[in-house]
């Protein structure tokens, strides 16, 4: 593995979900790329373009430290993507980081991985995370093994400093 996390993005994504941490990774030495449809290039809600680094076909989980599911609407279409639910099953079971903000629950549901777990979300989708088996926590930030989430943009600092904490113990 290396110290690499992808970051998934898709259409209508929350602008700062994707922008902060990566730029809060990449400052600290962690390659953040863009995922998502080869060549696409996505309009966040706030309108600041994302450009695809690394098309999901060219992905080799095997080569990342983790990936992370950031919010917006864009969770809604990734989640319907077999490749990004499989990506999100083979990062887990190697036990990578997955990190999620906001609506980025939705896909970690929808991949299956969140029975049994302990983590957060936006308030908005808490009974999805309840009925897909977690355990729903109204904190800025909830680390569970190698699931990092965390609630709203205003928790970024809290959710950053995590993810850069997980990184480095490992």
């Amino acid at each position: 593995m290396t110290s690499t996390v992808a970051i998934l993005v898709g259409p209508d994504y929350e602008d700062l979900e994707v922008w902060y941490p990566k730029l809060r990774l990449e400052a600290a030495g962690f390659p953040a790329p863009l995922v998502g449809p080869r060549g696409a290039t996505f309009r966040g809600k706030h309108g600041y373009p994302a450009s695809v680094e690394i098309g999901l076909d060219d992905l080799n989980h095997a080569t990342l430290a983790g990936l992370l599911a950031p919010g917006g609407w864009a969770p809604d279409k990734l989640r319907r993507d077999p490749q990004v639910l499989e990506l999100v099953r083979r990062v887990d079971a190697a036990g990578g980081l997955v990190a999620t903000i906001c609506h980025g629950p939705w896909i970690l549901i929808s991949a299956g991985i969140v029975r049994g777990r302990r983590m957060t979300s936006t308030v908005g989708i808490r009974d999805d995370v309840q009925n897909a088996g977690a355990t729903w926590v109204d904190e800025p930030v909830v680390v569970d093994g190698n699931l990092i989430s965390s609630r709203v943009p205003k928790d970024l600092p809290a959710f950053g400093e995590a993810l850069l904490d997980w990184l480095r113990a490992r």
